[in-house]
C-alpha cells in the first residue's frame, strides 16, 4: 500500500490503543465538527467470509464518535461509552477504502450524544450511534 492510496486529507491516526494496533494503519481527518477515520481494508479487517467484520466497523464507529465528541468540545474532556447501537446495512470487501463519518448531535455537561455513517467507496455500509459519558480530564 503507498500513500496514493489513501484520500486527500487524510493523516496517520493520531491516537492510537492496543485493540486498533493490529489493523494499522489506520487514518484520520479532521473537520469543523468531526474526526472522519478511515482505512484500506484488508484481510486483518475481515471475518471468515472475506468481508469486513463487524466488529470492526463497531470499535472504530465507537473511536470515531468519541473523538468527534471530543474534538467539539475542543478536547478539553475525554468520554467513555454508555451505548453505542449499530446498523449493518451492507458489506465490503478488501482493498475498498472505508471511512466513518460522525455526527455530534448533542453535547452537556455529563453526557454526548453522536451518530456515523460508516462508507466503503462511498456507499453506506453500517450506520451506528453512540452515547458517551463526559468524564473531566485529571489536572
Amino acid at each position: 500500500m503507498t500513500d496514493t492510496d489513501i484520500p486527500d486529507g487524510f493523516e496517520p491516526l493520531f491516537r492510537k490503543s492496543p485493540l486498533t494496533e493490529p489493523w494499522e494503519p489506520l487514518y484520520s481527518k479532521n473537520t469543523a465538527k468531526a474526526v472522519i477515520v478511515g482505512l484500506r481494508l484488508a484481510r486483518p479487517h475481515t471475518n471468515g467470509r472475506g468481508l469486513i467484520h463487524g466488529g470492526l466497523i463497531a470499535a472504530l464507529a465507537d473511536n470515531a464518535m468519541g473523538y468527534s465528541c471530543a474534538l467539539v468540545t475542543n478536547w478539553t474532556t475525554s468520554f467513555v461509552t454508555v451505548s453505542l447501537s449499530v446498523d449493518f446495512v451492507g458489506s465490503a470487501e478488501i482493498g475498498q477504502w472505508c471511512s466513518i463519518e460522525s455526527d455530534v448531535i448533542k453535547t452537556g455537561k455529563t453526557i454526548c450524544f453522536a451518530q456515523c455513517l460508516i462508507k466503503a467507496d462511498g456507499a453506506v455500509i453500517a450506520r451506528a450511534s453512540g452515547t458517551f459519558r463526559v468524564v473531566p480530564k485529571k489536572g
